[in-house]
């Protein structure tokens, strides 16, 4: 636990800086009209797939009893993953929408 708090004190301008980021994220996001949605979700799974690479490399990286950060990894990789897919399959649902009916 105090290796926790330590890392929390040396780190405060990060969280804060996440907290923020969350909130404008949130609040950019909510005011997207419908329409432009599924585009914006396409570019967000490029995002979503460096945010893997990332979580790969903090895993690689990281030593084997720091918890912590094999923790936060397993989550961004399990995350980013929901998103990537997720994207996907609203995406191609949005393109077969499309396409012509065959008769």
């Amino acid at each position: 636990m105090e290796s926790f708090m330590q890392f929390i004190s040396d780190n405060l301008l990060m969280i804060y800086l996440l907290i923020f980021t969350v909130i404008l994220g949130f609040e950019v996001i909510s005011k997207v009209p419908t329409v432009l949605h599924t585009p914006l979700m396409s570019g967000a799974n490029a995002i979503s797939g460096v945010i893997i690479v990332g979580a790969i490399i903090l895993i690689r990286r990281s030593a084997s009893d720091d918890m912590f950060s094999l923790i936060l990894g397993s989550i961004a990789i399990t995350l980013g993953m929901i998103n990537v897919v997720g994207g996907f399959a609203v995406t191609d649902r949005m393109l077969e929408m499309f396409k012509k009916k065959k008769k």
